[in-house]
């Protein structure tokens, strides 16, 4: 029991960092992209945060069992470079109950999953829609912020207000600077403007009112100036990237009714989560065995290479599933498969140790005396 809860706090330890690290990888890149849209006027600054929380569940059902197969890599390797493995061993402890023992921590790791994939991670993907779907519906004047130079339609037109009346939803002090269809520049300026319905173009117009358009080629005095009393000018459609889909958002006990293709495929990739962090688990402690003149780090990137190709071979099967392609049952047949491969790890240890003590080790860098 001592030995078991030593390795488990090892094992533990080694993937609460890595996850945390992955983790802080991919929020800061989000709220990168989501602070753009902020500024942009895509995202309103208030739910930055929000949409940012309500993702987490997501990308931990899929970093939790990667941070669980580095960890034990990472901890295990260091128990053999430091020769402790050597002791437990000598100890009678065989590879075979490393590994029951590795399915410890393996276990607590599959429940967080389990909880994350089939409760947290639909339940956040619903509120980051409905969050998006908020963001859309508002009035495109609203995208605007006042005080502010903003791009528009892939940097074509360029606008400007003073300040935003919400209640008559109007811009007020407009300025707009565009580019016709032979490029040369127009510049549009408006007392105020305002949103309208214009149903024999089947689109929705901004109406700037009594105003003045300027044609002309900067630093020519060959120019005109038109006033006008209403001026409309298309608005473009609000774009805000979508990171979840409908099937993220469906509830599990929905999937676990519907006979469609596309919701089975997504019911059984939650329900295999957790069976891939106790896969991985089997595979990463037979990996992990190094000897100490190869380095720490020998194995870590074929390693890395396995877990890459189960993964992808799993994603692109639920994909195929829910095209129709595949049956769903294809999903536990690439578990099986390197369930068999882990067995084989496992109870192979003397051919597979002999195979890796060929792979040639690390370059050390070593310092010149003076």
């Amino acid at each position: 029991m001592i030995i078991f809860r030593y390795l488990a706090r090892e094992a533990l330890i080694s993937t609460a960092a890595v996850t945390s690290v992955l983790l802080l990888i991919i929020t800061s890149a989000r709220l990168i992209k989501y602070l753009a849209d902020a500024a942009t006027g895509k995202l309103e600054a208030g739910f930055v945060f929000w949409v940012l929380l309500w993702r987490i569940p997501g990308f931990l059902e899929l970093l939790l069992p990667l941070g669980l197969f580095l960890g034990i890599l990472l901890a295990f390797g260091r128990l053999y470079l430091d020769s402790e493995m050597v002791v437990l061993r000598a100890c009678g402890i065989s590879q075979k109950r490393l590994a029951m023992y590795a399915l410890g921590p393996a276990a607590l790791v599959a429940g967080l999953v389990a909880v994350m994939t089939l409760w947290l991670a639909p339940l956040g993907a619903a509120k980051s829609e409905e969050i998006f779907r908020i963001q859309e519906s508002r009035s495109e004047l609203e995208l605007l912020t006042p005080g502010r130079f903003q791009s528009q339609t892939n940097g074509r037109q360029v606008t400007y207000a003073e300040s935003y009346d919400a209640d008559s939803d109007q811009l007020l002090e407009v300025f707009i600077a565009q580019r016709n269809e032979n490029g040369e520049p127009i510049v549009l300026t408006a007392a105020y403007a305002e949103r309208q319905m214009v149903p024999e173009y089947a689109g929705r117009f901004l109406v700037l009112q009594d105003g003045y358009r300027y044609d002309g080629v900067p630093g020519q005095a060959a120019y005109s100036r038109t006033q006008y009393a209403g001026y409309g000018i298309s608005l473009p459609e609000a774009e805000l990237a979508r990171e979840v889909t409908e099937l993220d958002a469906l509830p599990t006990l929905q999937l676990l009714s519907s006979d469609d293709q596309a919701q089975q495929a997504r019911l059984h990739w939650r329900l295999s989560l957790p069976v891939l962090a106790f896969i991985v688990t089997l595979i990463a402690v037979p990996m992990s065995r190094t000897n100490p003149r190869q380095g720490r780090f020998a194995k870590l990137i074929p390693s890395i290479v396995v877990y890459l190709l189960y993964l992808s071979l799993l994603t692109s099967t639920r994909s195929a599933v829910e095209d129709g392609e595949q049956s769903v049952w294809l999903l536990w047949v690439i578990h099986a498969l390197f369930l068999v491969l882990a067995a084989n790890l496992i109870l192979a240890e003397r051919f597979w140790g002999r195979l890796w003590h060929r792979v040639p080790s690390l370059p050390k860098l070593r310092r010149r005396s003076a």
